[in-house]
């Protein structure tokens, strides 16, 4: 798991380290001093750590103008025994809502299982951004993370499903990939391609 960094090819456009209305301005990396664990095994120090024993994150954009932001992530989410999704909502997307960012695509394929429990969080994050028309997008889940997805009832608050599998979104520019989400939650395509 060491060498699977976070996606780098949109740095000369977006780091969030340098971003001061960022969650994590001013961090700074080591390339060689591997501290991050997950089921004890080391990951890449690219990854940002927020508040989550087990699930590790990288804003790789944040388009202020567009309102829109793109999150991968890597390792276990668990809301059961941990509650990442309270440390995803509080650390990260509280953060950010209140900069206008109201559409949230979040790259889930490193995100080996989900174990679930109550959707309150899923459902504030929502009518936190529904006013202003606001959306977030799982995309490229993990046949059995989306089943276990599916089983909490988080589909209510969360776009996922078949169509946001998938997405080869690296071949994809930021504001072209976040439009063609937006259609396909919008319009109700089945899928885009790329």
């Amino acid at each position: 798991m060491h060498d699977i960094e976070p996606f780098y090819k949109w740095r000369d456009s977006y780091v969030a380290s340098e971003d001061d209305r960022s969650p994590f301005y001013g961090r700074t990396y080591s390339e060689f001093a591997y501290s991050q664990k997950i089921y004890n095994y080391f990951i890449h120090p690219q990854w940002d750590e927020f508040g989550s024993a087990t699930l590790y994150m990288k804003i790789l954009f944040v388009d202020y103008d567009d309102k829109f932001a793109i999150i991968e992530l890597i390792g276990e989410w668990n809301d059961c025994l941990q509650n990442d999704v309270m440390y995803l909502k509080r650390n990260i997307v509280d953060e950010l809502t209140p900069l206008g960012i109201n559409k949230f695509i979040v790259v889930c394929e490193n995100v080996l299982n989900f174990h679930g429990s109550d959707d309150c969080y899923y459902e504030e994050w929502l009518e936190d951004i529904a006013e202003d028309r606001g959306w977030v997008c799982f995309l490229n889940l993990n046949k059995h993370v989306e089943e276990e997805m599916l089983l909490s009832g988080i589909q209510h608050y969360i776009n996922i499903g078949d169509q946001f599998n998938d997405v080869n979104w690296r071949l994809l520019k930021p504001r072209l990939l976040n439009q063609s989400i937006e259609l396909m939650i919008k319009e109700g395509v089945k899928k885009i391609s790329f």
